[in-house]
């Protein structure tokens, strides 16, 4: 037997930083995001040896190990161990040799929640594999819990949830780790137009989204005025991003990016650099209404809304520094497992 699972990557599309603790736990916060035909992959595989391998497969890492309970957490492939650690540690694992593989169509530090979205589905091969009684919201807790806690990496909560439900959700964050998604039915019409004008664009450059994070979280704890004044104005960007979005007012949507763009860089400092203004602006005198920073910033992806057919310019524009286009679709669904 094989057991298999994808879980999609996502953009933020209003809100972002505000699923982050402290300022979710004191003020709530609140992100309109969607999943996109991009996806993180994981494969368990039985194997003869009583040994585990763990493979990143886009990476070009792997480790082996004899079985054991509990493998080092060392720096290299510790999403994979950590995973495997937790659901040893809490459900037992048959002692059986097995290679667990994966690999993830955008690159680490990108800002499409590429690091909680594959823990998302390694936890998924690893119930497929268990038959592990767990709904989305457990999933994606679970989730949360492994990468904030036993690995103790800096983040929000939105990725996790994201990866587990799929769709186009409005998710709302309160102390106590609690967490709702609200599915939103948008129009098909809508999503496809939203789908044409919304450019994706890697600006081939990765950051380290926990050191941005870190500085946004003490920002909170020092009470900086600026950065969660910021915050509670792309908490109603959010709302104002539903609002467009359900009522098909798609000519508002870059306006409403390009406010958060300007209250993003706000948060903390490292969230805009010189390129990514230079790229930004670029954009706009091309014909792009607005954009952002996807996920924590500092690198990695940025999207433009494009109106009628503005992106064919923009992206001809974007071609002098150096990044590449990235094609996706919207999707539906969010983790899938299976058996072959």
């Amino acid at each position: 037997m094989i057991y298999r699972s994808k879980a999609p990557l996502r953009i933020g599309l209003a809100g972002g930083g505000t699923d982050v603790s402290p300022y979710s736990d004191l003020y709530g916060g609140a992100i309109l995001n969607a999943t996109l035909s991009l996806y993180a992959n994981a494969t368990i595989e039985p194997i003869d040896e009583l040994k585990i391998i763990v493979t990143a497969l886009d990476r070009n890492e792997e480790e082996t190990y004899e079985w054991s309970e509990t493998l080092p957490i060392n720096g290299t492939l510790d999403l994979l161990k950590g995973v495997y650690n937790r659901i040893s540690k809490d459900y037992g694992i048959p002692k059986q040799g097995f290679r667990l593989s994966t690999f993830v169509d955008a690159p680490a530090g990108s800002g499409l929640g590429t690091s909680s979205t594959l823990v998302v589905a390694i936890i998924g091969a690893f119930t497929e594999m268990l038959r592990l009684p767990m709904g989305e919201y457990d999933m994606a807790h679970y989730a949360y819990d492994i990468e904030r806690n036993d690995l103790a990496l800096a983040g929000g909560k939105q990725d996790q949830y994201a990866a587990t439900f799929g769709g186009v959700n409005f998710m709302e964050f309160y102390g106590s780790d609690k967490v709702i998604v609200n599915p939103l039915r948008i129009k098909q019409q809508y999503l496809f137009e939203l789908e044409n004008n919304l450019v994706l664009y890697y600006t081939s450059t990765s950051r380290e989204s926990a050191a941005i994070i870190k500085q946004q979280t003490q920002n909170v704890v020092s009470k900086d005025s600026g950065s969660i004044e910021a915050m509670h104005q792309l908490k109603e960007q959010a709302q104002h991003m539903k609002e467009a979005l359900l009522q098909g007012k798609l000519n508002q949507i870059g306006e409403i990016l390009d406010f958060g763009f300007q209250q993003k860089r706000k948060m903390a400092k490292g969230i805009s650099n010189p390129l990514m203004e230079e790229i930004y602006e670029c954009a706009k005198k091309a014909g792009a209404t607005g954009g952002k920073i996807s996920g924590a910033g500092g690198g990695g992806f940025m999207i433009f809304y494009c109106p009628v057919n503005s992106k064919y310019n923009v992206l001809a524009e974007l071609e002098r520094f150096g990044g590449r286009h990235r094609s996706y679709l919207f999707t539906k669904h969010g983790l899938k497992t299976w058996t072959v």
